[in-house]
């Protein structure tokens, strides 16, 4: 197997990481009975279907069928080999391992030229850093940047850095290093010139914040100009490893934070980002550049049900979070919204009224979404004017109607009847009419819906046969005692399971026992190769079953597995028989005949 790890490091590793903290990193899981359930981080969906038993190790969704153990885990969330998932479980383990760095990355199931582009950035991303913060060519940078009220603290930990003002030091500095100009070129970090093949740096004198992905490998660069050079901030182009669709800037340092207070504070871009880090919002992400995507809201939601956005308080602002407040929402997230005064962004308020301010009066004061849908739905309406003044009380009263709690429903009816001196009985009588109209609506469209699927019925998952299920359950009892597994090879000897997959399991197990290994689900996972066969058993291992059995009920699921393949012979035997039949041969459809009647007795 892992022949440059020991059986007893993997042993080691395996008991000293429980499988929910691990999980914990990455997906918001709520105990619910003996196991944890979330959203899968492995597809989209919006009601938890992933599970994590911390009894067995094992984690299983229903939905897309991804399971496994703490290996497998980090193995497919963040496409790693099996080697460098064991590094990466021994460092938070504390365990040291006997393995160089060279030969985990030899083993790397990301292909080359992802790992050279990540390589090139994180290089250069140290290499901006150095420059800033050590040398006389970044001095003028960092003067500048601590005179817009940024600290060393904040530089430091957002690795901010300085790009000479030259043509071609990176193409340079990292093709000495071996990393390939077509490379480069594919990463963003240089540009091919069309009238002669030749190379220049993309990014020259400017202030480089380096943009990281979820596990904190730098991806990509937004490069700000110093003075009045246009663009004010120039982005690296998306790349085979930046997708600014799916990234949230400060993510990777924001998750313990959001994790911990079980809150997102989503912001427009990073400089407002890193503001709201000096004024101690440590839990705060950005988009990069682009509004929020299903990606974005589909990472949210694994690690948080609340968010609070804040965005600039200019139209385009206002729009922008009424549209990502509408995509939380529809995804299950209870959303909140602050709301900046006087036209002025988080970066701007934090430098004209300080950090205390922004954190109590801006953050700490957010407001509930249907109080922020009340200025959004007044904006550009003179409510002075009639008709733009009902039009407003009608779009409202449609939106309290949709508000679950009764007591909700109160609150606003009321401040509205106070703000417009409206009798409160009219306007409840009102927001009922809408209600119930409302609700005739969605019967009609459920209505509707039903109609559809019997036109195009969906088939629902057909149950398991007896002999699927009985197979199913050796297997479960079989990877906990070696004896159970060699009772089960005795009796079905000369037969086999009859479903490849489920045989392909125990021919394995038979290998593992054999190999004196210990009778351990999770260790039999990393025993094995094959994805498909892990999955499986997550599945097996997510039953509900009786950790004992009785040798009664071991022979009963035995003669389940023999049942159905002398079942198969039967009737195999009875088109045998039609055939002779059809051809006249009636003795040797005698003959078959009394085959099948000793078949059958057999039953």
């Amino acid at each position: 197997m892992h022949a440059r790890i020991a059986e007893e490091k993997i042993n080691e590793i395996r008991q000293a990481v429980d499988i929910v903290d691990l999980v914990s990193d990455y997906v918001q899981l709520k105990k619910q009975g003996r196991n944890y359930f979330g959203l899968c981080p492995f597809h989209g969906e919006n009601s938890p279907s992933f599970s994590v038993s911390p009894e067995k190790q094992i984690f299983h969704c229903f939905g897309c069928g991804a399971g496994g153990n703490i290996f497998s885990f980090l193995m497919d969330l963040e496409s790693l080999s099996f080697q460098e998932a064991a590094v990466k479980l021994a460092e938070k383990a504390n365990i040291e391992l006997e393995i160089s760095p060279s030969a985990v990355s030899k083993e790397s199931s990301v292909p080359p030229e992802i790992r050279q582009m990540v390589e090139a950035h994180e290089l250069i991303r140290k290499f901006y850093h150095h420059l800033l913060v050590n040398t006389k060519d970044g001095q003028h940078a960092l003067e500048y940047l601590l005179g817009r009220g940024f600290t060393l603290e904040s530089i430091e930990k957002f690795q901010i850095g300085y790009a000479l003002n030259s043509w071609d030091f990176v193409y340079k500095f990292l093709t000495k290093r071996n990393f390939e100009p077509e490379v480069l070129e594919k990463s963003g970090l240089i540009i091919k010139r069309e009238r002669d093949g030749t190379y220049f740096d993309r990014f020259r004198d400017r202030i480089m914040f380096p943009i990281f992905d979820q596990k904190g490998n730098t991806i990509a660069f937004s490069g700000r100009s110093l003075g009045a050079d246009e663009p004010k901030y120039l982005n690296s182009p998306e790349t085979a490893i930046f997708n600014k669709s799916k990234i949230l800037y400060n993510f990777h340092l924001a998750r313990p934070s959001i994790r911990k207070l079980q809150q997102l504070i989503l912001f427009e871009g990073f400089a407002d980002c890193i503001a709201a880090d000096r004024a101690g919002v440590e839990n705060g992400v950005a988009t990069m550049g682009t509004s929020l995507t299903a990606e974005h809201v589909s990472l949210i939601r694994r690690n948080t049900d609340a968010v609070t956005i804040c965005y600039d308080s200019d139209n385009a602002g206002i729009e922008a979070a009424y549209r990502a407040s509408s995509l939380l929402v529809e995804a299950g997230a209870q959303v909140r919204v602050a709301m900046m005064p006087d036209g002025l962004d988080p970066d701007d308020y934090i430098k004209k009224y300080g950090e205390a301010k922004f954190t109590k009066e801006i953050i700490g004061a957010s407001m509930t979404l249907m109080s922020f849908k009340l200025v959004y739905f007044r904006r550009g309406k003179d409510l002075q004017n009639e008709g733009d003044r009902l039009q407003y009380i009608e779009k409202v009263l449609k939106e309290i109607s949709q508000l679950d709690k009764a007591v909700e429903r109160d609150h606003y009816l009321r401040q509205i009847a106070n703000e417009f001196s409206l009798s409160l009985e009219a306007l409840q009588e009102e927001q009922k009419q809408i209600y119930f109209s409302n609700k005739k609506n969605s019967r009609g469209q459920a209505i509707t819906e039903q109609k559809k699927l019997v036109i195009a019925p969906r088939q629902p998952e057909l149950p398991k046969k007896a002999f699927h299920n009985a197979e199913r359950r050796l297997i479960y009892h079989m990877m906990r005692n070696p004896d159970i597994a060699h009772k089960v090879q005795d009796r079905l000897t000369g037969h086999s399971f009859n479903i490849d997959e489920h045989q392909a399991i125990i021919t394995y197990l038979y290998g593992y026992f054999e190999e004196g290994l210990e009778p351990n689900p999770s260790h039999f996972m990393n025993y094995l190769t094959d994805d498909k066969l892990k999955r499986i058993i997550a599945n097996i291992e997510m039953m509900s079953i009786n950790e004992e059995i009785s040798d009664q009920e071991l022979s009963d699921y035995i003669n389940q597995v023999l049942k159905h393949q002398k079942m198969l012979k039967i009737k195999e035997k009875e088109k045998e028989q039609q055939e002779a039949e059809r051809h006249g041969d009636f003795t040797s459809a005698a003959r078959i005949a009394m085959e099948i009647i000793q078949l059958r007795k057999t039953l």
